[in-house]
């Protein structure tokens, strides 16, 4: 077996080298080139080449991971006779070879031209170098901006005076240009969108950009432009005359249903959610916000809002047509289930009410019901696992809560939801019951990319009704193989919670912090009213102990694009979590695990950690694998292939420890003068399968560094690697972050 995995190895190698440096210029004409390379340089430092790049009309054939030259080697496979398939084939996958054209490079050298005049570069220039090597042709663009023109007076032409007054353009703090500004074209188109916003927002329902024009007058022998913005008056044609621009109020607002039926959403909601009003003036943000508004309620498939002017009187009547969704769907889901070998099945049965209060209040109940039958337990009456759970939620499309005005509900795009569930489990092992309810907010800012969820109460009841004497015996009492994690884990347990949340994303970064806590309500009540306590001295609710401690998580994600085919993900996340006052050690769910295919995916989930750890081979040993801290690294380069596929190399760090010292866990402590000892290394290919609207993902990690031994042989399994004990595979749905 070793023998034949290094043999497709060799041969996988040997395939890439082919690929690369079979003949790429099979397919490129006599006296034609291919386009090996485009560079963009600039005589000037102070113009970054690098973003100048979007100008280029030919680029040269795409390469994978920014090296090779595989699709194109793909194509250069192909023999001449396309009647074959394999030929065919060959050339649907790989890429056509890119021809230099003359023409084209003609055309980029204007388009790099006109871009550093829009930049303000008015005596710009670009020259163009050809390097040829044999039928393999680079192309070098050098940039020659000279010096940059400046702003040397700024002033404003306002020909309509209710416009110049909205506008307060006598405020030299509200410019948008000013003197000493570098003159640039997108900053003076900039200048013209901004203050066509701003009347847009005031009532000029009919004012559009084109009607401010600019005036540049450029000083002999310097590089300085007196510069005048100029808004005209009103003109309905091209041959009418002049006019003041109308400035529209809002007179009417009526609601109408796209199927000829009644609205059927209470008219107080219909209001809330349109920013639209009687007695305004038009505002063309207040109407996008009013489409945003109305997409977010279910009970509502579309929206067209159309606006009926009446110039005599500038106003005009608003009809809000609202196309209505389905109210109630019922769906029904099967499942197959395979758990080490265990077959089952599960069922669920949901029902949604899009509209159950008339408000687009979307309620939702799921019934499921799970049977697995379990073999190989000896000693347990019971050899069967049935599952039963029913979960409700409530969602409001809003701010559901006292003390908040009605401007801010009806600005924030926002939902309440209202949860409740019970969940059965009867395993041969021990019988569980859970019941858990939850009060929780989600709101964003689009326009900041932000979006917050606020956990105001979130209730978890664990009941053991029952644990197998067998289980009980062998696992919870027996003195070699007690262990206080898995006895935590199967005692009745109370988890009082809140939590704030918080994510950014704006393309190229993304930011996702997260902090809880537990238990301090219930320790606040019990030391001022008193209250009793069990056989560990820990406060009981009920009877039943209630879990103390707090978690922080923070997340960051940079991608660098190089091109439309290649970019770089790098990933950073840490999380900390701390039991304390009435727990000793964090409730087995809210503790870190690492491995698995958004970790260090050279380990298998639950396989790493904490600390130097080295687990055993028992089958519940996957309780040891956790722990209160856990840190990840993550460097990742992903390429397109082709067609939907996708491929990715990476090297992932990271490891989990533990808080404090426990006796199941030799090692998993943190200690700051050697974590950085303990830290796990991996390093891997991905395939993924996209589909834009989902993603499926493989990923192939191997070890490199592992803290669990401390001999070289098996430490830097990357110098000594063994495929049994190295390899792990994941899949998974969606980016790994």
């Amino acid at each position: 077996m070793k023998r034949m995995r290094y043999t497709i190895q060799l041969l996988l190698v040997v395939v890439m080298l082919v690929l690369a440096g079979c003949s790429t210029t099979k397919y490129v004409p006599d006296g034609s080139y291919l386009l090996e390379k485009v560079k963009v340089e600039s005589d000037d430092p102070s113009l970054d080449a690098a973003t100048m790049q979007q100008y280029i009309r030919m680029k040269g054939n795409s390469k994978w991971f920014s090296v090779f030259k595989i699709p194109l080697g793909t194509y250069s496979l192909a023999g001449r006779d396309t009647t074959k398939w394999l030929n065919r084939t060959l050339r649907n996958v790989g890429e056509e070879p890119v021809v230099y054209d003359t023409l084209k490079a003609l055309q980029t050298q204007e388009d790099l031209n006109n871009a550093m005049r829009s930049m303000g570069y008015m005596h710009s220039s670009v020259s163009q170098n050809n390097k040829v090597k044999g039928k393999k042709l680079t192309v070098v663009y050098t940039l020659h901006p000279g010096e940059p023109y400046y702003i040397s007076s700024m002033s404003y032409d306002i020909q309509d005076s209710a416009v110049a007054a909205v506008l307060n353009m006598s405020d030299t703090t509200k410019w948008g240009l000013h003197a000493g500004s570098r003159f640039v074209v997108n900053e003076l188109d900039g200048e013209r969108k901004r203050i066509t916003k701003i009347l847009n927002d005031n009532g000029f329902y009919r004012f559009h950009k084109d009607f401010i024009l600019y005036t540049a007058d450029s000083l002999r022998g310097s590089n300085k432009v007196n510069l005048t913005l100029h808004l005209l008056k009103y003109r309905p044609t091209g041959s009418s005359p002049e006019m003041p621009h109308p400035r529209y109020v809002i007179d009417s607002v009526r609601f109408v249903s796209a199927d000829s039926s009644k609205v059927n959403i209470r008219q107080s909601v219909l209001e809330s959610n349109t920013l639209i009003e009687s007695g305004k003036y038009f505002s063309s943000t207040d109407l996008q916000k009013t489409y945003n508004n109305f997409g977010r309620l279910g009970a509502v498939r579309y929206t067209n809002i159309r606006f009926d002017e009446r110039p005599e009187d500038e106003k005009l009547n608003t009809t809000i047509l609202l196309s209505p969704n389905k109210v109630n769907t019922i769906s029904f889901q099967p499942e197959g289930t395979n758990t080490s070998g265990d077959l089952g099945a599960a069922l669920s049965l949901t029902y949604q009410n899009r509209n159950i209060f008339r408000g687009s209040e979307l309620l939702s109940v799921q019934f499921r019901a799970a049977y697995e039958a379990i073999t190989g337990l000896e000693g347990y009456e019971n050899q069967d696992y049935i599952e039963y759970n029913v979960e409700t939620r409530l969602q409001f499309p809003h701010f559901a809560a006292p003390f908040l005005s009605r401007e801010f509900k009806r600005h924030s795009q926002s939902t309440s939801e209202l949860s409740v569930s019970y969940n059965v489990q009867n395993r041969p092992e021990f019988h569980r019951m859970v019941f858990s309810a939850g009060w929780r907010y989600r709101w964003s800012i689009p326009s900041r990319n932000i979006a917050y969820s606020y956990d105001v109460l979130d209730l978890n009841y664990v009941y053991m009704p029952w644990i197998s004497p067998t289980f009980k015996a062998d696992y919870l009492d027996n003195a070699t193989s007690r262990n206080a994690i898995l006895r935590y884990n199967y005692e009745d347990l109370f988890i009082m919670r809140m939590g704030l949340g918080l994510s950014w994303n704006n393309g190229s970064y993304a930011l996702k912090g997260n902090v809880e806590t537990a238990g301090n309500l219930l320790n606040l009540s019990t030391a001022i009213l008193g209250g009793k306590r069990n056989e560990e001295g820990q406060h009981t609710l009920f009877n039943i102990a209630y879990a103390q401690y707090a978690k922080a998580d923070i997340d960051f994600t940079k991608v660098v694009d190089f091109d439309k085919h290649n970019s770089l993900a790098m990933h950073c996340g840490l999380g900390i979590a701390y039991p304390y006052g009435n727990s000793d050690m964090l409730p087995f769910e809210k503790r870190y695990f690492s491995g698995g295919a958004n970790s260090v995916r050279g380990w298998s989930v639950r396989g790493l950690g904490p600390g130097k750890f080295k687990g055993t081979d028992g089958r519940i040993d996957f309780i040891n694998q956790t722990g209160d801290m856990k840190l990840d690294l993550n460097m990742e380069f992903r390429t397109f292939l082709f067609w939907k596929f996708n491929g990715a190399i990476f090297v992932d760090a990271g490891n989990i420890w533990t808080l404090r010292n426990y006796e199941d866990q030799p090692g998993g402590k943190f200690e700051f003068k050697d974590f950085y000892k303990e830290i796990a290394v991996a390093y891997g290919v991905g395939l993924r399968l996209n589909f834009d609207y989902f993603i499926i993902r493989t990923d192939m990690g191997m070890k490199a560094i592992n803290p669990a031994y401390d001999n070289s042989h098996e430490h830097y399994a990357i110098v000594h690697p063994k495929w049994g004990r190295d390899f792990a595979f994941h899949f998974a749905v969606g980016m790994p972050f």
